[in-house]
């Protein structure tokens, strides 16, 4: 059985849907400012029809994603972990947004809840090592609840704490921090989950590490990644 193209019922053509999402995901644009820079490239639409369409494509393009960064075991490493959280306004209310990353960079899991207890630092921590396995050390500030869920999983040997050791997973943070100010916060959870899932794929994408490798290594990589994101979703 063949997949069906999820762009046959939009008159749009696939190339304008993929960069009006990919333009509003990954650079701390509005709906609105999407639209005009769209309206200046002759592109007429609403922003409305934005919301929409990162809305329907979003997680698609997400999940073809990790498809392809998680699929081989080289993409990825359990050397070392890094876990933080931040504090996230939504609809008024305090939530947590806790975020894992690699030695490299690499986001590995995003996900929302309403505490930071060892209930949740529990939830988070199964659900990142049922994905990506056990990682020989996990990093993390001086919350007591990373300790008491490491204890009931049995891995604290290889649970760290230290001052400035954490520093990468809290450097992760400022590329979503700088989204949520310009979509002015979030209204439900469930809202913050979508967007954050879908903003850290989109993120691992295009990060190239350009301190890291020459300016001639970083184009080629950067025009990889831009025509991979041309191929999602390709019938």
């Amino acid at each position: 059985m063949t997949n069906q193209n999820p762009f046959r019922y939009f008159k749009t053509s696939p190339e304008i849907i993929r960069l009006a999402v990919m333009m509003y995901v990954r650079f701390p644009l509005s709906l609105r400012n999407v639209e005009d820079l769209l309206h200046e490239r002759g592109i007429d639409i609403c922003h409305e029809t934005v919301r929409y369409w990162w809305n329907r494509f979003g997680p698609l393009f997400a999940r073809e994603i990790r498809k392809k960064r998680i699929s081989p075991p080289h993409n990825y490493s359990n050397w070392k972990w890094h876990l933080d959280e931040v504090f996230v306004r939504v609809n008024g209310e305090t939530h947590y947004l806790w975020r894992a990353v690699d030695h490299e960079g690499e986001v590995l899991e995003a996900f929302v809840s309403k505490r930071r207890d060892r209930k949740a630092a529990l939830i988070f921590l199964k659900k990142l090592m049922k994905r990506f396995g056990n990682p020989h050390a996990i990093v993390t500030d001086r919350l007591r609840s990373y300790g008491a869920a490491m204890k009931v999983m049995g891995n604290s040997v290889s649970h760290q704490t230290g001052r400035w050791m954490n520093n990468r997973c809290e450097s992760s943070h400022l590329p979503f921090r700088r989204r949520e100010q310009a979509m002015l916060k979030f209204r439900r959870m469930g809202s913050l989950q979508k967007f954050a899932s879908i903003h850290s794929s989109v993120y691992n994408h295009f990060n190239h590490q350009r301190h890291l490798t020459s300016r001639e290594t970083f184009k080629l990589r950067r025009n990889a990644s831009l025509a991979e994101w041309q191929q999602l979703s390709a019938a």
